[in-house]
């Protein structure tokens, strides 16, 4: 096995290059950006192929690497802590969607704001995301981390949340490397839905995460990066969580630590050895970088047996509150007829008669077809209802913006052509930046920009790409001859069917864009007036 130096952000690169990693997206911050810059200039990586392009911010790199992992291939996507927030909406919901391929998150955090606006402890995120958390010690285990973090998601079928520090990012050390592992085939999701996040299947993947939690902790219990060592005096417990284990260490510089001591580099915290130590130790002492969310943890766990809520299950842990649920929780019986009767019959959200997308998913199906299914995604809005029966003719949605950029990460895998379905407010919400990347790379994506002229779904609130579509497509670097206006009319079907299949065949980035009013917004004198003015209908 080949010994090696690396930085601990190296030592990440590559145990993901060797872990079967087919792509890693990142947006530039330090101490993140060796990861990235390392897959680069490796040579090994080189000759795999392995996608190391910089994308536009955070956001569009998460999204791209969901949509790796969608089409089943392994992805990392690697920020800064304060990049996290940039790309919270597409992170927290992919623990939602879960993953088809292994999809690590790294996030390097900076205590002490040597190069940050703030100190962020990226733990937190992984916790109300409620995915598993990887920490290393050092250097190796950073790199058995990455290695192993693939294996993890695609266990649990979520995306694994990877934390590091600037000390540990910018350190070196010599490190063993393992077998590579080969790189996984294309494989579309089991489920067609599963990346879809309409709210009724949101609550049903929601509840499965919920359900996994027992699982995650299970794991945590008998993962190798977590153990317990003994103790001759019981004074004095010692939790240490990642780095700070090595400052445990340099204070015994024989290693002859009195005290039992718990390394945690695995989470959510193994619960069993947490009571093992509180059990025998008369003080906790907890050890960690960044903000005190273990010791919080911990101080809960104390009172865990006074404290009744959404945690222990006298509340459920997902849903509204009523007050039948808290009458349950304060004891109180309950008549049957006091319930809540079900007067109207519910019925699935549906889109309006006479919309244009419909007829756009009409031709779009047809063109589609030709070169197989599950390469469209879509986004949020009105046009989301075409996942649903009679349509049935999107693969996703994940955030506002992620069409686009998963679509081009699917593409970067190998899912050609890959199909994005946007609205026109969307796009200017956060799909530019996602195009941008796609430019750059010319990436053999088409994306239908559904223009309405209005922001529908929410009630016909005014557009910021009213007029301005086709200049921003120009800007951001699209070939104007495969920037294409179409009118979405039954009487339209056929020429739309056969540009579709000619821009899906385009080895390149093309936008076609079915304009047609919302027809919610027919009476709108205001609107009228501004399409009049700007020359649309």
């Amino acid at each position: 096995m080949q010994k090696i130096l690396l930085l601990g952000a190296e030592a990440i690169a590559q145990g993901a290059i060797d872990g079967g990693m087919s792509g890693v997206y990142a947006y530039p911050g330090t101490p993140s950006t060796e990861i990235t810059e390392y897959v680069q200039r490796d040579k090994l990586a080189n000759e795999l192929s392995i996608h190391s392009e910089w994308s536009s911010n955070e956001k569009t790199a998460m999204e791209a690497a969901l949509g790796m992992s969608y089409a089943g291939k392994r992805a990392m996507v690697c920020m800064k802590h304060v990049g996290l927030n940039v790309a919270a909406d597409a992170f927290v919901n992919s623990a939602i969607t879960g993953v088809n391929g292994g999809l690590i998150v790294t996030v390097a955090d900076d205590p002490s704001m040597h190069s940050s606006q703030n100190e962020q402890d990226s733990r937190f995120y992984g916790k109300f995301a409620m995915i598993p958390i990887l920490e290393p010690s050092n250097q190796q285990e950073a790199y058995e981390m990455a290695r192993k973090g693939f294996e993890l998601s695609e266990k649990f079928k979520v995306p694994v949340l990877l934390r590091i520090t600037t000390r540990l990012s910018h350190s070196r050390m010599g490190i063993t490397r393992l077998d590579v592992i080969k790189q996984n085939e294309n494989s579309l999701p089991g489920d067609p839905r599963q990346f879809v996040l309409l709210p009724s299947i949101a609550r049903n993947r929601y509840k499965g995460l919920l359900n996994n939690q027992i699982n995650f902790e299970i794991d945590s219990e008998n993962s190798g990066f977590n153990n317990y060592t003994e103790g001759t005096n019981k004074k004095l417990g010692i939790i240490a969580c990642g780095l700070a284990l090595n400052y445990l260490n340099e204070n015994y510089p024989n290693s002859d630590i009195p005290y039992p001591v718990l390394k945690i580099g695995q989470y959510p915290l193994p619960r069993k050895l947490v009571e093992k130590m509180f059990g025998e130790c008369e003080e906790v002492l907890v050890l960690e970088e960044g903000a005190p969310v273990v010791e919080e943890m911990l101080k809960g766990y104390l009172q865990r047996e006074k404290v009744k809520g959404r945690l222990d299950g006298t509340l459920p842990r997902d849903g509204e509150l009523n007050p039948n649920l808290v009458a349950s929780a304060l004891g109180f019986e309950q008549d049957e007829a006091e319930k809540i009767p079900e007067i109207v019959s519910p019925r699935p959200p549906a889109m309006c008669v006479g919309c244009g997308h419909i007829d756009a998913y009409v031709a779009l199906n047809e063109a589609v077809g030709t070169f197989g299914k599950g390469r469209v995604f879509a986004d949020i809005g009105c046009y989301t209802l075409g996942a649903l029966e009679p349509y049935n003719a999107i693969n996703s949605c994940v955030d506002m913006g992620a069409s686009i950029t998963m679509a081009k990460g699917a593409a970067d895998a190998g899912l050609i052509p890959a199909v994005a379905v946007i609205g026109d407010s969307t796009f200017t919400h956060s799909g530019m930046t996602g195009l941008l990347d796609a430019v750059a790379e010319n990436s053999p994506i088409t994306v239908l920009i559904s223009d309405n002229f209005t922001t529908g779904m929410t009630g016909q609130q005014d557009s910021k790409a009213l007029g301005k579509i086709e200049d921003i497509c120009k800007g951001i670097g699209v070939a104007p001859d495969h920037i294409i206006v179409m009118n979405p009319t039954r009487k339209n079907h056929d020429d739309m069917v056969r540009v579709l299949k000619e821009e899906m065949a385009y080895k390149g980035v093309s936008v076609v864009i079915p304009r047609r009013q919302c027809v919610q917004t027919v009476k709108n004198k205001t609107l009228a007036a501004k399409l009049k003015e700007l020359n649309l209908k």
